[in-house]
């Protein structure tokens, strides 16, 4: 068995060398000059997660009908500001019955649409579409660490191909049906990382951080709620798991950006400087956006949007959030 995975950042490599225990072959499609010749002469991605030996049946390609032809299964691994661009470039390649999974986290800007939901509309027939999220750091997974995430479809034979594909020993993956939810904690959590990470750059300790999380969640249980998904979600790996795992890991490029820009870093010098793409820093103004549209009450989003968009200091975010009044706890949420 062929399978594709589109997009050859550090999860994309990662989620090659997992899904080559079971494939026959797996093809890494890329848009970054140096990966393919690196990946196929030296077995390495030259520029992530460069000290990964990838299994030998894993080659690379900068050719969309190179990389898709014959695959019968595509996993999405690109960032969410290129993911519709990039699919579009690719349906022409990829059969009508190929099983997709989508592991990019975010929300489109403008329409307010989920990963899935733009894969959906560029490649046509949405009931071969899956989504996996999940406390999945790939520095970690490359190794072989003990680790687990969700399979979202309404689709029980989608999610039961990648469960076949992807699973293992050191890999636990659960069964869900609830794509919206999975989805938009994937995607909301990376904006309460970027505000644990601030907050950690300018000082604050343990109590701090476990507030920010905690309402983190509420926030994102009433974004779930009100787009039809199941806030119980937000408990489990997608939700509470990747969001502990995304606040706090020296792992994550959303709370490293957080500690940066407390410290005086723009977005733009951050993202060059590591040649990373800090997902929460475009979810926080598309989750705003669908927030304000849905009347989802969202003040730490609200906040960073403001921080990172429309000037705001941080102490003047910071203010906006603590002169709020308590109120109930779960409010927003149907019980």
């Amino acid at each position: 068995m062929k399978v594709t995975v589109i997009g050859a950042g550090s999860w994309g490599t990662a989620i090659a060398g997992v899904a080559a225990a079971r494939a026959d072959e797996v093809m890494l499609w890329s848009h970054d000059e140096p990966v393919p010749a690196g990946i196929n002469e030296h077995h390495r991605n030259p520029l992530y997660l460069t000290d990964f030996t990838l299994p030998d049946n894993v080659r690379a390609t900068g050719d969309f009908r190179e990389a898709l032809e014959g695959a019968e299964g595509v996993i999405v691994v690109v960032p969410s500001p290129f993911i519709r661009a990039t699919i579009h470039g690719a349906a022409p390649y990829i059969a009508a019955d190929v099983p997709v999974l989508c592991l990019t986290k975010g929300i489109e800007p403008g329409t307010g649409k989920l990963m899935t939901e733009v894969v959906e509309e560029e490649l046509g027939h949405p009931e071969r579409v899956a989504a996996l999220s999940g406390p999945n750091h790939a520095e970690e997974i490359c190794r072989g660490t003990l680790a687990a995430a969700v399979v979202a479809s309404e689709h029980p034979g989608v999610v039961a191909f990648f469960k076949d594909l992807l699973i293992s020993p050191a890999f636990r993956l659960y069964a869900s049906s609830d794509v919206v939810g999975v989805e938009t904690c994937g995607a909301v959590k990376n904006v309460i990382a970027i505000v644990c990470g601030i907050a950690a750059g300018s000082g604050y300790g343990d109590n701090t951080l476990a507030l920010i999380m905690t309402r983190g969640l509420a926030e994102i249980s009433r974004i779930v709620h009100a787009r039809g998904g199941d806030p119980m979600t937000c408990m489990g790996l997608a939700g509470m798991g990747d969001l502990v795992v995304t606040c706090t890991s020296e792992h994550s490029r959303n709370r490293s950006f957080g500690v940066a820009f407390a410290h005086g870093e723009s977005l733009d010098a951050y993202q060059a400087r590591t040649h990373m793409v800090v997902e929460g820093a475009a979810a926080a103004k598309s989750t705003a956006e669908l927030c304000r549209r849905l009347g989802v009450d969202a003040p730490i989003t609200f906040c960073l949007e403001a921080a990172l968009y429309r000037g705001m200091t941080l102490d003047e975010a910071l203010e906006a959030l603590i002169v709020r009044t308590p109120t109930e706890e779960f409010y927003g949420l149907d019980r």
